[in-house]
């Protein structure tokens, strides 16, 4: 929009964002009535039409909000005059405030917010919201929902979806073990048909919702995730109780990975999943991804990340090398659990898609794969630490590899 070009009262606002409620009465302040008098662009979904629409000018014109978003700016750019956008609660609680500053950065706004359903949803149960840990599910995946129980929040409110329901929710706590919350589910909040239930996870796993709708669940039992499984807890492969890297090794190895400063974590190699569940229970913000290309592992990474109540862990069964890594977002940390005796290549391979600034490593026992790993790191260009040695009861010495990518 060129501000130069409007003629209006300094200082010149691109967009009016008015927060709605669900209630058909409309009711809107002096403020905003004389702004809806006064202009003649509208914008929003079809809902906010169908509760607005009698109280627009007759002669406005009205710009959807759906499809795709780069669409709706592109109109938007069309007017040179201020648009009025009506919009649910508020538009800066994973609202469409936030789209605009992404996508029309030097647009200049101005907002009137009204309660988002999450707190409307907290003042019907008279629930103190203060330390509400909110998260959005609404076109969205798990991550936000699985970080947030991984953390053990007392309080958690979801923006859910048609597909992220209630019910859906509800299956996925249990499936995770996680049973330790109540859900409150708010239906059509401040509109005719509201209703508000409070219901244990395993009735609300049947529970059959209202399109519109939002839901709080609240702990009453916590699970506060200890640090270093025990290596007989985790469910093997049969007759193999040995092919786990042992709880020491985990813990020194995990520590060398330096998650705390990474996003994203592979697990190559990962069998019975124990790396990759002990990285994700540590930091449940961390994208982790664990690769194994035995089939038979499938259902044991499966169930281990549910025995020990670690959702979010992706799991892909293949080969690495078979793989298209590029379609994944770049590690900053990689651990090498296994690498079919193609050390060399695999080192090379990861080296590729490892973020500059990130670490790999490795345990070994074999002394020519730790000098396998140095002569790899070297040619790669990437800095040696030096090998820690461990050993444990009675198992073989092991070597602690790791290495560093230089950033350039």
């Amino acid at each position: 929009m060129n501000d130069s070009k409007v003629n209006e009262a300094s200082p010149h606002i691109d967009f009016y964002l008015i927060g709605m409620g669900n209630n058909r009465s409309v009711s809107l302040s002096e403020e905003v009535s004389a702004l809806v008098r006064g202009h003649r662009v509208f914008s929003g979904g079809e809902r906010h039409r169908s509760l607005i629409g009698h109280l627009l000018p007759h002669d406005h014109d009205w710009i959807p909000i759906k499809g795709k978003m780069e669409r709706v700016m592109h109109a938007y750019e069309q007017y040179e005059k201020s648009i009025v956008i009506f919009v649910s609660g508020d538009p800066f609680f994973y609202g469409f405030g936030n789209t605009l500053r992404r996508l029309l950065p030097k647009a200049k706004l101005k907002a009137y917010p009204h309660f988002n359903c999450l707190q409307l949803l907290s003042h019907r149960l008279l629930l103190d919201y203060s330390q509400l840990c909110s998260v959005s599910l609404h076109g969205r995946d798990w991550s936000g929902l699985d970080e947030a129980l991984l953390m053990d929040r007392p309080l958690i409110g979801v923006l859910t979806d048609a597909g992220k329901s209630p019910k859906a929710i509800a299956l996925r706590l249990l499936d995770y073990g996680h049973d330790n919350y109540t859900m409150y589910i708010g239906e059509e909040l401040e509109g005719e048909r509201e209703q508000i239930s409070t219901l244990p996870l395993e009735e609300a796993a049947h529970f059959e919702s209202a399109a519109l709708n939002c839901i709080i669940l609240k702990r009453t039992l916590s699970y506060k995730n200890n640090i270093g499984i025990e290596d007989a807890h985790f469910s093997h492969l049969p007759g193999r109780p040995g092919m786990i890297t042992k709880r020491p090794l985990r813990l020194a190895a995990l520590s060398a990975l330096q998650l705390h400063r990474a996003g994203t974590f592979w697990d190559i190699g990962s069998c019975t999943g124990s790396m990759a569940i002990e990285a994700k229970r540590m930091y449940p913000g961390l994208q982790v991804t664990a690769f194994e290309k035995r089939e038979e592992c499938r259902h044991l990474l499966q169930e281990n990340t549910k025995k020990f109540r670690t959702p979010g862990i992706s799991i892909i069964i293949a080969d690495a090398f078979d793989l298209k890594l590029a379609d994944l977002q770049r590690p900053e940390a990689i651990f090498i659990g296994g690498h079919g005796n193609r050390l060399e290549a695999m080192m090379l391979l990861m080296n590729t898609y490892l973020q500059p600034g990130g670490i790999l490593v490795m345990n070994t026992v074999k002394p020519s794969s730790a000098d396998t790993f140095e002569h790899s790191a070297r040619q790669l260009g990437l800095h040696l630490s030096e090998a820690i040695t461990i050993k444990i009861n009675d198992y073989n010495t092991i070597q602690l590899m790791t290495a560093l990518k230089p950033i350039r």
